[in-house]
């Protein structure tokens, strides 16, 4: 998708509202520091800051720019919180304070809830729910969430979309598109951070939210990834009343996974919940290639019998096998302090440019993680860190890689829950045996000989398309050597995808 020239227009005559509230939050300030920029930019934005900063302005960057956001209204919160994944461009402090940026909004009445519940079942609310609470357990930007208990005798949650949100937000996501656009075309310097593909990523994310039945698909499928696993539980969702507009999911009863002191008062072993909560991460990104994208407290619960109860499933990651092999490949390389692998690693990636020296940038990535190797989260941010190292990617050109920018944000915002719940926990070492596990299980000869075959077969299944294109194209006009290079490629992939697998 792209802005069409009216979509720009009006993008610029927004503006000025838009710099108005960051200028009086103290925002501009901040993002005149931002070195990508060019310094046309920066300079304009340090002189706006000094005429519109009001006195109350907080002097932390994300705070500042987490007031404006709320202000500027959903769909800019809703921005705000993807921006989080993107530490190279606003650095880590500024993407962390955003990574917990949690959109709060005041309810819309009850009237206009209970017509929403019988417009979407199409029955009188009494005839679906024994019981419905007027009063909201939970408002934010998107929808709000009321208690219920069904007909049957089972205790509810009923999601219910903001009314006009879907229009409001594709208004939003058009003027990121071209904000986006007009950034790329003033500042070349950005284009490398695909800030385009960025917006692209936000709007399917958005898309995904604004259609409740997806995230009823996405709990389906997280539960039956997670159905052996020991340790979580994925409430049920009924399918049945469940709408575009209205999900209905199984109520839970349970401890927030921050409140460590009810926690502990229940009984709670503090350790164990460490442990699953890591095990269930690595294995939600490593092993499945699906992960609640959303980690933050409010969104993990801790039930009587001590299983994680994750909740809220709009917001899913997903990683292709390729991916997951280079993370697990990275991470084992971090664990084992082999700085030259992780160079070795983003190269082969096609992550760093051929003039790029992968022995200093094996330095620099050792300046940065090797302070913090083996110390506990109570001493150390390893969110920060990230943060610290995906900042490389402006002194070496590293191409961004749109696919890791949400896994960036769950990281980190698994790490502060992890920080809240047992700062003394070494989520290094926690990680060790199940990358090892992993990398043995799912990574070795087997598992590559399965993608091989995937790949060939996609190749297969692509050739007598392009070989009734290219005969078609023969019988208009002669053949150019062009005529034969989709042939080529697919045949230069098939013998890549064999070689990779000898390699």
């Amino acid at each position: 998708m792209r802005p069409s020239l009216w979509h720009i227009f009006m993008a610029l005559l927004r503006l000025p509202g838009i710099a108005w509230h960051l200028g009086r939050a103290g925002t501009l300030g901040h993002i005149g520091r931002i070195t990508l920029l060019p310094n046309w930019m920066q300079r304009l934005c340090r002189m706006m800051d000094r005429l519109m900063r009001s006195r109350g302005a907080t002097k932390d960057a994300g705070a500042a720019l987490a007031d404006a956001l709320l202000r500027l209204g959903p769909g800019f919160v809703k921005f705000g919180q993807a921006l989080s994944t993107r530490a190279d461009l606003i650095g880590p402090e500024m993407s962390l304070s955003l990574s917990q940026l949690q959109d709060r909004l005041p309810a819309f009445p009850a009237r206009v809830a209970r017509r929403l519940v019988e417009s979407e079942t199409g029955k009188p609310l009494d005839t679906t729910f024994a019981e419905f609470t007027d009063t909201p357990v939970a408002a934010a930007s998107i929808a709000q969430v009321h208690a219920a208990t069904l007909i049957d005798g089972r205790r509810v949650a009923v999601k219910l979309l903001r009314p006009q949100i879907d229009q409001r937000m594709r208004s939003d996501t058009m003027l990121f598109f071209a904000l986006a656009s007009i950034l790329e075309w003033a500042a070349p310097g950005l284009r490398r951070l695909k800030l385009v593909t960025a917006v692209q990523q936000f709007v399917e994310i958005s898309d995904v939210e604004l259609d409740l039945r997806m995230e009823a698909a996405a709990a389906g499928r997280l539960a039956e990834n997670l159905r052996d696993d020991a340790g979580i539980y994925v409430p049920w969702v009924d399918l049945e009343r469940s709408t575009s507009r209205m999900l209905v999911v199984e109520w839970i009863d349970g401890i927030r996974i921050d409140d460590v002191p009810a926690l502990e008062a229940a009984g709670h072993n503090i350790a164990d919940l460490t442990e699953a909560a890591a095990r269930s991460f690595f294995n939600q990104v490593f092993r499945d290639g699906f992960f609640h994208a959303d980690m933050h407290p409010g969104n993990i619960f801790v039930a009587a019998d001590s299983r994680l109860v994750p909740i809220d499933f709009g917001i899913m990651g997903f990683l292709d096998f390729a991916d997951r092999l280079f993370l697990a490949r990275l991470l084992m390389a971090m664990l084992d302090r082999d700085y030259d692998m992780v160079a070795k690693l983003h190269a082969n990636a096609g992550m760093l440019g051929d003039d790029v020296s992968l022995p200093h940038f094996a330095q620099a990535v050792r300046a940065v993680a090797d302070p913090v190797m083996g110390k506990s989260l109570g001493d150390v941010s390893l969110g920060t860190v990230l943060g610290q190292i995906l900042q490389l990617s402006t002194r070496f050109s590293i191409e961004v890689q749109p696919q890791f920018n949400l896994l960036q944000k769950t990281m980190m915002m698994a790490e502060g829950v992890a920080r809240q719940l047992n700062p003394q926990a070494d989520m290094w070492e926690l990680s060790r045996p199940l990358a090892n596990d992993w990398m043995h299980d799912q990574a070795g000869l087997a598992k590559r000989a399965e993608t091989l075959i995937e790949d060939a077969l996609l190749v297969a299944s692509r050739l007598p398309r392009l070989l009734k294109e290219l005969e078609d194209s023969a019988s208009q006009k002669p053949v150019s050597s062009n005529n034969n290079l989709p042939i080529f490629i697919s045949v230069v992939a098939l013998f890549l995808a064999i070689l990779s697998f000898f390699t």
